[in-house]
């Protein structure tokens, strides 16, 4: 029951599991020259052998996203305060500065698209508070009409001029 492919490893020395003996060199020993090509064969296009690197570049060049723009993430959270008016109709008073913030942060990220990342938040934000905007339209013409409604009722103005039928201005003096 023996198998050639573990042997024991020599004193000192941690066993390769999961290696194929011979596949890799042992730790600390130097790599393989380049394969040599015959004359007239050369590598394909973008090829480098392993352990080689182009000129002029070390390894690997990580590369960096750029930073969010400043205001993305303000009209994101703006539109999303400006559509909480469904419960609370105070806070859509904030949506049409989401939609003005998010179009002015998309146009300049649009603009400079090296320099400032977040378009996706500034869009939502924009969109947002167009929707935000709209809401609060609604909500104030129907809160007009109802303020309309109400003048015009006529328990209203009923109850409105029977108080004053009794007291004149000039009878106060």
């Amino acid at each position: 029951m023996s198998d050639e492919s573990q042997e024991t490893p020599p004193q000192g020395e941690q066993p390769n599991y999961g290696q194929v003996p011979g596949a890799y060199p042992p730790p600390g020993a130097t790599p393989p020259p380049p394969p040599q090509y015959p004359p007239g064969q050369y590598p394909p296009p973008g090829y480098q052998p392993a352990g080689q690197y182009p000129p002029g570049q070390y390894g690997y060049q990580p590369v960096y996203a750029a930073p969010k723009h400043p205001q993305a993430t303000l009209a994101m959270v703006l539109g999303i305060i400006g559509l909480t008016s469904l419960m609370c109709y105070i806070t859509a008073v904030v949506a049409p500065f989401a939609w003005w913030i998010g179009a002015k942060a998309q146009k300049e990220i649009d603009a400079n698209p090296g320099q400032y990342d977040g378009r996706g938040e500034a869009q939502a934000g924009k969109i947002m508070g167009i929707i935000g905007t709209v809401l609060l339209i609604l909500g104030i013409i129907v809160i007009a009409g109802f303020v309309t409604l109400f003048i015009a009722s006529s328990d209203f103005r009923e109850g409105f001029d029977e108080g004053y039928d009794d007291y004149s201005i000039l009878g106060a003096f």
